[in-house]
């Protein structure tokens, strides 16, 4: 694996999470009517970030948070070679009238997020749905879908790769990389 190029720095890292927190606050307050869900696999380790991170900031014990599975959900999962493997979805409430923030580390082509919205409806009707994101990678779009939270936006081109590295997840410590190709990043 050659070394990609730091776009967000350990220390960068946590004033992001710090400052979506904060951006999360002004929004939802005490997340009363609020809920926080991680798309599975990455989207998961950002929002249980996020969501230790506003409890210990408004000083509450739990905020709604679940982790869902798009697995059967996606565009392509009939059409990939060898099978995909589920996660599990982990929700214990229902969206019905909630504020929802669906939580993903990179924002890419949009079809992860596509995939979130269609899932989602199986656990009722929210309220509202936003969308938050540590990367935005603005110019790679194929779906009209947008952050309303974004950690850092980035234009990079087609077959460039962004790695979102986690201390939980066996790295040495939180950062972002990118990297010319998704090989390189192996």
């Amino acid at each position: 694996m050659s070394k990609g190029r730091t776009i967000i720095s350990p220390k960068r890292f946590a004033l992001t999470i710090d400052r979506l927190c904060h951006q999360l606050i002004e929004r939802h307050g005490r997340f009363s009517n609020s809920c926080i869900i991680g798309i599975q696999p990455r989207g998961t380790l950002l929002s249980e970030r996020i969501t230790e991170r506003l409890c210990h900031i408004l000083g509450v014990d739990n905020i709604a948070h679940g982790k869902l599975d798009i697995t059967f959900y996606r565009d392509d999962f009939r059409t990939k070679i060898t099978p995909l493997k589920a996660s599990k979805t982990e929700m214990d409430f229902l969206v019905e009238n909630k504020r929802v923030i669906l939580v993903d580390d990179v924002l890419y082509t949009g079809r992860t997020v596509q995939a979130a919205l269609t899932a989602l409806n199986h656990y009722g009707r929210a309220e509202e749905v936003e969308l938050l994101s540590l990367v935005d990678r603005r110019f790679n779009r194929h779906l009209p879908i947008q952050s309303d939270y974004v950690g850092l936006t980035i234009d990079a081109v087609d077959k460039a790769y962004v790695k979102v590295e986690w201390k939980q997840d066996n790295s040495k410590e939180d950062q972002v990389l990118l990297f010319a190709d998704k090989k390189e990043a192996e």
